[in-house]
C-alpha cells in the first residue's frame, strides 16, 4: 500500500522550516542553511547529493538513508525547485541540483503557472501541477507499489497536513533559533488532525521526531 511520507525535513527550535527572503543567493532563505548542517555532514547526503565518497555514519545518516528507501515519486513546492515567482522566466532553469538531481523518480512540482515537463539525467522527471490533490493522484500512480515522499517546502507540508494527506512525517529539529521565516505549525492543531508523536531519537546534529496519523 502506498504511503505518503515526509522524511528529513529540518525545522529550527522555534519551529521554522525555512528562513526569510529566499533568493538565488539564499536558496533556503536567510539563515536556512543552518537547519541542514546535520544532513550535510552525513555519508548518505554526501553520496546521493554531492556525489562524494565521504561523510559521517550514525543516527543522522540512518534517518537520511531511510528517507530514500521505497520512494516511487516525489511532490515538491515550487520554491523547492526555483527562486522565481509568477510566470516562468525564459532562463533555462532546471532546478537547484544540476543535470542529475538526487530524486531518480518522477517529481511533481506545485505551481499555478503551466510548464512543460523536464526530463533529467538519472531517471528524474519534473512535472508541473496546479494543486496538491492532483499532484498526489499523479504521484501515487507513478509510485506504483512504492511510497510518495513530500519533500517540502513549508507551505506544501502545511497544505498536506491540513488535508490529512500525510501518513508519517519525520522532522529533524536542529539546535538553531531562526526567529523568523516560514513557520511549520502556526495555526495548526495536530491533535485535532489526528497526528501524534510516535518516535523520538537524539542524533549528533539534530533531534529526530516521527509524527504519525491514526
Amino acid at each position: 500500500m502506498t504511503r505518503v511520507r515526509v522524511n528529513s525535513f529540518s525545522i529550527s527550535l522555534d519551529g521554522f522550516g525555512a528562513g526569510p527572503d529566499q533568493s538565488l543567493e539564499h536558496p533556503l532563505g536567510k539563515g536556512g542553511e543552518e537547519l541542514h548542517r546535520w544532513a550535510f555532514a552525513t555519508r548518505t547526503f554526501q553520496q546521493r547529493v554531492m556525489d562524494a565518497d565521504q561523510g559521517e555514519t550514525g543516527v543522522d545518516d540512518d534517518f537520511i538513508a531511510k528517507g530514500f528507501e521505497n520512494v516511487g515519486a516525489w511532490i515538491l513546492g515550487r520554491h523547492m525547485f526555483t527562486p522565481s515567482r509568477g510566470p516562468w522566466p525564459d532562463d533555462g532553469w532546471k532546478g537547484w541540483w544540476g543535470d542529475s538531481p538526487p530524486y531518480h523518480a518522477q517529481v511533481f512540482i506545485l505551481t499555478h503557472h503551466p510548464r512543460e515537463s523536464i526530463q533529467m539525467a538519472g531517471g528524474t522527471e519534473f512535472h508541473f501541477i496546479a494543486g496538491i490533490n492532483e499532484a498526489l493522484e499523479r504521484a501515487t500512480q507513478a509510485a506504483g507499489a512504492k511510497d510518495v515522499r513530500i519533500g517540502g517546502g513549508v507551505d506544501t507540508l502545511r497544505q498536506s497536513l491540513k488535508a490529512k494527506l500525510i501518513d508519517e512525517m519525520h522532522l529533524a529539529i536542529a539546535p538553531v533559533i531562526l526567529g523568523r521565516g516560514e513557520h511549520l505549525f502556526h495555526g495548526l492543531d495536530l491533535n485535532a488532525l489526528g497526528y501524534s508523536c510516535t518516535r523520538q531519537v537524539a542524533g549528533k546534529g539534530a533531534t529526530h521526531v516521527v509524527i504519525g496519523r491514526a
